[in-house]
């Protein structure tokens, strides 16, 4: 097999930066960190760029096209909290170095009639066009109201393929539909406790403080979310902390409720050049739900939770090319975030390893999300020096998905 030798970069791991260190690639994983290059080898030049772990973002939905759009962005594995992308479904997907792979919670436990099903105009149905034959077996929808029902449903979604279980704690009051069915303490408690009895790891929807704080008497592991409802107390960041969860915060979605939409993001050459008419309408737009929040509180509040050292992780919420779900892309906006992260009082390292190794280790990723020998070779090689400016992110110069390099 050949060698592809990253020659003259600056290296940072996923936790810090090694220095300017050849990186060896071979069999689709990191062969060797340091040393000459041996004979033979393919060289990439990296003089004057930085090389990355893969980004991974904890927090989206796919949809047609999304992975391989994802990629194009330096972002090698997506987390998917409300989908189809299961284990029995992505056969396809693992073995296909041209797009992002995926992991999946399947669908979340949710009333019948709870979130997400507020978010969509009266008679849209996401999948297939109409008239289209289904194929394979469709997914199975965990409408829960009681504590049997969400524990029952726990073994379904393990036999059909999630690798985490999410549940929806959500009374509709951030998306403009308050009183929205939502999963009682008694429902969620005992779905929380089934899941974990079984080895899963749990997340769950949260976007009120009183949301947050009913998810973490649960015994949540993560949050997939972060409140905006208003500004943080000593006494919920103390909660958090004390819990050990770690969360997404998804500034970019929180701004996108607010009204903010990602046109700033959407003008950069950088991000223009590789997105389609649809995903750029889609970045202009924005949710639009909840003019009221203010981003300085969700700022504050993910600075609060950095200084306690709660783990952040990188995620945006983005799903399908739809100006009502829109201000976010595939991909373009994890760079988004992880700007919002920095603007919020992370250093860029901090923010990096959001994306990268702490994502990697809160989710069981065992082999990715850093760059160590053995890993899987999913690596972003870009111009500069984002450690220090986080934007250069952006400046994409080569990206590898298990040692294959994307074609330009």
């Amino acid at each position: 097999m050949s060698v592809t030798a990253i020659t003259g970069a600056r290296v940072f791991d996923g936790e810090k930066t090694l220095g300017a260190l050849t990186v060896l690639i071979e069999n689709g994983r990191i062969a060797r960190i340091g040393g000459d290059v041996p004979e033979g080898a393919e060289i990439v030049d990296g003089s004057g760029a930085t090389l990355l772990p893969g980004l991974i973002d904890a927090h989206v939905h796919t949809g047609p096209g999304t992975l391989a759009l994802a990629l194009r962005f330096g972002v090698t594995t997506e987390l998917e909290m409300q989908g189809t992308s299961t284990r029995d479904n992505r056969a396809h997907i693992s073995g296909d170095d041209t797009v992002a792979d995926v992991r999946s919670s399947g669908f979340g436990i949710t009333p019948p009639g709870g979130h997400p099903s507020e978010l969509f105009p009266e008679g849209f149905r996401p999948g297939p066009p109409a008239g289209a034959k289904p194929v394979g077996e469709p997914p199975l929808m965990p409408f829960s109201t009681t504590p049997e029902e969400a524990v029952a449903f726990i073994p379904q979604l393990i036999e059909r393929g999630s690798d985490y279980i999410k549940f929806m704690v959500d009374d509709g009051s951030i998306e403009g539909h308050p009183g929205l069915p939502m999963l009682d303490r008694a429902t969620l408690n005992a779905g929380v406790a089934e899941a974990k009895r079984r080895g899963m790891l749990t997340v769950a929807h949260t976007l009120t403080v009183d949301a947050t704080r009913m998810a973490i008497e649960a015994g949540i592991d993560g949050l997939v979310h972060l409140f905006m409802d208003q500004p943080h107390t000593d006494e919920i960041i103390g909660m958090i902390t004390d819990a050990g969860v770690f969360v997404v915060p998804c500034v970019v979605l929180n701004a996108s409720m607010m009204g903010i939409t990602g046109s700033e993001l959407a003008d950069d050459p950088r991000v223009a050049s590789r997105l389609d008419a649809d995903w750029d309408k889609a970045l202009r737009s924005s949710f639009g739900h909840y003019p009221q929040g203010r981003i300085e509180d969700v700022l504050a509040t993910v600075k609060a939770l950095g200084d306690a050292g709660v783990d952040l992780l990188a995620g945006t919420d983005v799903s399908l090319p739809l100006p009502f779900l829109g201000g976010l892309a595939h991909g373009a906006s994890v760079h988004h975030e992880l700007r919002y992260l920095v603007r919020a009082g992370l250093t860029p390292t901090q923010a990096l390893r959001a994306a990268t190794a702490t994502t990697a280790r809160r989710f069981s990723l065992d082999d990715r999300g850093r760059i160590a020998e053995g890993l899987r070779a999913d690596l972003l090689l870009v111009d500069g020096d984002p450690t220090t400016t986080i934007s250069d992110t952006l400046n994409t110069r080569a990206i590898w998905r298990r040692g294959t390099r994307l074609a330009a």
